[in-house]
Order: structure tokens, then C-alpha cells, then sequence
């Protein structure tokens, strides 16, 4: 999701990082190597891992910390150098890292997501299929996140979380006051006629989207087009070949909703937006599942009865990709460090670890998940059940940095002006 960092000082970072020794925040370089102490024994003098990442505050920095604190228990012989970068999102991070790789001096590995935001890089990955990808990864990933992991048909790159893109998350107080059965809803056409009800029947907001910022629509866009085209259509369009009707008839849809957004939509952030499910105030809102984050840090407002969600109508049998991962790069300044580091991360305990705090879940399909809450037990049901494993467009697992900066300008003129056959043409046309 879009949220704004703050810079963590290096007191921060230890605090944040528990058991974990931090050193050499910037510039590290040189390879593993070892030494020789007074009496001839062999010591360690593995460089420390130099990880990059946008975590600098609250569940993502409290998740990588976990997974830090893990990872040192496991192996308190490596060192670990943690330097949060400031910025929205990943823009900030991915021109630090642009700038590293110019000056050859990459980082350990960096917080990035998969899938076709790697080719941003390429050229700049090593292979890890083999000190990495064992079969134990291989055969409890799905196919869906392997996949992701892959660049130029090779791992590299380790995939530690899920958030799910296909989320309608609900009021439950709201919807039983409109006699709405969320279950009973099947497609996207009924989700606008469940809004019509709540408009009609209770003083609440029926859908909670904000339009401030693109990033919503997009997603409200990519889920509504896998629901009316189908994995196969929806996968057709992120190759490149999709079909215009068919996008269009998404953006129609998305357009039938507009009537139902809050008023000030277009001023008002994702967290008021969400903050209206919280309240009372609204009876809908589609969002990633860092959506339920604010809802299970509310007192009193319980799962299964203040708030819940269904699969969004029509996309049943899909579990829509974010995830976020941690790359290996050639001329790596702590190679051995790294790939222990990554094997960590593709663990059960590493993910479960990171998972529990970020309010995501693990990748893997034989995690114990007892540990995470009740949501996240039934979206990791969902997911190793799920009949496909489809990939986000908005966060960059589908398409390539180029075509998503694209579409992202398509729907800049899409929320400017609301005209599905313009800027279906836009959407089609972005692969060009």
C-alpha cells in the first residue's frame, strides 16, 4: 500500500532490531571471509547483510524486526545491517538502490514486490535455485508465488508474504440494517445493487473508496475485471492481449459505484476511508487485507461480528497476488550471509515470524498459522485452496514498471474525467 515512512535514527533501528548486531549501514562491500584468532582457530569475519528496506514504521517495521530478532537466534554468528529508507512506498527505496547498482556497489538484497517489478532491474540478479530454491520451497509454494519468484525463468528472489488484493470487507451492524446478505452476493452487478439497498435503507456511506490517489480504483478495477473476464481474461490483459470490451465493461462497473462513494472521496485517504467501516459510517470498502489491520487494533470491534469480509463477488477461486520479497544480487558483498539469510525467509518459522506482525500470511502451504489471528487463518485458507494464484497489477507483480506507470496515467485521466471507452483504449494500448 501507499504510506509514507519516517527515517528511523540508528538508536532506533537497534531498538527495533532486538538480539540483532547492526553495522555497516552503508557501503558495505567484500565477500565472506574468515580469520584466524591468537591460537590458529578459525573465527568468523562474515560481512554483515546489508538489507534495504521502506519499513521504517509501524506493522512493516515491527514484522521486519521479528523476522531480524528469528534470523539472529537462529544464527548468531552473522551480523546484520538494517538501513530503512525514507520515502512513499518504494519510489525513494528503488532509486536508491538504481543509484547503488550504477556505482557497483549493490546491497545484500532490498525489500521489493516480484513478479515483473524485477525486471526494473535485470541484469542485476543471480541465480539462487540452487542454494536457495531447494526442493523444500518448491514443493510448498504454490504456483502462483514460484512464479513470481522467477525472473528470465530462474529464482531470484524469495517471496516471504501475501496480502490479498480481492478483499470486500464489510460492516456488519450496517448490513444487517439494510437486510443485506453479503454471501448471497455473486457479482459485481450485485455488489452495486447491495449498495443501492444501504443508500436506501440506512444513513450510512455504501461504499467506502477513496479517489485521492489512483492506487484504489486501479486495484477496484483489476479485481472487477477478473470477476466479469475470468483468470483467463484477466491474465490475458496482463500479457498483453486483452481484450478492450472486456475492459471496458470493468471500468463501466467501476463506474456504477461512483454514485455510492463518500462525497469527499476525492480528498479523503485510504485510512478515512477505511476508518468509516470502524465507525459505522459506511457498509463496504475493497481494499488489500492491510485493510483489517485497523480493525484488529480496535477495541471492541471484533471479527466475524462488527466487521468480516467475503471474497470479492465473481472472483471466488482467486487469491490476487501483493507480495514482498527479498532479491539476491550478483557481486553480492555478503554472499553466504545472504543466502542463509533467504533460506530464513523461506522458512515456515521466518514467515510465520514476519506474517504474525504484518497481518499478512505466509507463502508457503505447510506453514503452522495457529500463531497468526483469526483472519489471517481464514484468508490462508483461502489461499491454499484457492484454484489460481493471479498476480496484482497495481503492485507492480503483473505488468512491467513501464506498463504501470501506463495504466497509472490512464487512470489519472479516468478519475478526471470517468469515460470507460477513452480510457479502456488507454488501458489496452499500455503494453505498446
Amino acid at each position: 500500500m501507499t504510506e509514507n515512512t519516517t527515517q528511523l535514527s540508528r538508536r532506533d533501528i537497534l531498538a527495533a532490531t532486538g538480539s540483532a548486531s547492526v553495522a555497516g549501514l552503508a557501503g558495505c562491500s567484500g565477500g565472506d571471509s574468515s580469520s584466524t584468532n591468537a591460537s590458529g582457530e578459525a573465527e568468523s569475519n562474515t560481512s554483515p547483510i546489508e538489507l534495504l528496506h521502506a519499513w521504517s514504521s509501524g506493522d512493516g517495521n515491527a514484522a521486519v524486526a521479528s523476522l531480524i530478532e528469528g534470523f539472529q537466534e537462529a544464527h548468531p554468528d552473522v551480523s546484520f545491517a538494517e538501513e530503512p529508507v525514507n520515502g512513499a512506498a518504494r519510489g525513494n527505496l528503488d532509486q536508491v538502490i538504481s543509484n547503488r547498482l550504477q556505482a557497483n556497489d549493490p546491497p545484500s538484497t532490498f525489500q521489493t514486490w516480484p513478479g515483473e517489478t524485477l525486471t526494473k532491474f535485470d541484469g542485476a540478479y543471480e541465480s539462487i535455485e540452487e542454494d536457495v530454491w531447494t526442493d523444500d520451497l518448491k514443493d510448498n509454494y504454490l504456483a502462483g508465488p514460484k512464479e513470481q519468484a522467477k525472473l528470465n525463468g530462474t529464482y531470484v528472489t524469495v517471496p516471504l508474504n501475501i496480502h490479498r488484493i480481492n478483499n470486500l470487507f464489510y460492516n456488519t451492524a450496517v448490513l444487517d440494517e439494510a437486510g443485506v446478505d453479503p454471501n448471497a452476493l455473486s457479482s459485481p452487478a450485485d455488489v452495486v445493487d447491495a449498495c443501492s439497498t444501504v443508500a436506501e435503507s440506512t444513513d450510512a456511506i455504501p461504499f467506502a473508496q477513496q479517489t485521492s490517489s489512483g492506487w484504489s480504483t486501479v486495484q477496484l478495477w483489476e479485481t472487477t475485471l477478473l470477476a466479469q473476464a475470468g483468470i483467463d481474461g484477466y491474465t490475458a490483459y496482463t500479457e498483453g492481449n486483452g481484450d478492450v470490451s472486456q475492459v471496458q465493461r470493468a471500468l463501466e462497473s467501476v463506474n456504477e459505484l461512483r454514485e455510492y462513494y463518500p462525497t469527499d472521496s476525492s480528498s479523503i485517504s485510504f485510512t478515512e476511508a477505511n476508518t468509516m467501516i470502524i465507525e459505522g459510517d459506511a457498509a463496504f470498502i475493497h481494499q488489500g487485507d492491510w485493510a483489517a489491520g485497523a480493525y484488529t487494533g480496535t477495541e471492541g470491534f471484533k471479527y466475524g461480528e462488527d466487521w468480516n469480509q467475503i471474497t470479492y463477488p465473481g472472483t471466488e477461486g482467486s487469491y490476487l497476488l501483493n507480495m514482498d520479497s527479498f532479491p539476491y544480487f550478483a557481486n553480492n558483498p555478503s554472499p553466504e550471509a545472504t543466502k542463509t539469510f533467504l533460506r530464513y525467509c523461506g522458512s515456515t518459522e521466518g514467515q510465520v515470524r514476519f506474517n504474525k506482525a504484518k497481518g499478512s500470511i505466509p507463502p508457503r502451504k505447510d506453514a503452522d498459522v495457529s500463531a497468526l489471528n483469526s483472519f489471517q487463518q481464514d484468508q490462508y485458507d483461502d489461499f491454499t485452496t484457492a484454484d489460481n494464484q493471479p498476480p496484482s497489477i497495481q503492485h507492480g507483480l503483473a505488468v512491467s514498471p513501464g506498463v504501470a506507470t501506463n495504466i497509472g496515467s490512464a487512470f489519472s485521466g479516468f478519475l478526471e474525467s470517468y469515460e470507460p471507452d477513452q480510457s479502456a483504449d488507454k488501458l489496452v494500448s499500455a503494453f505498446e
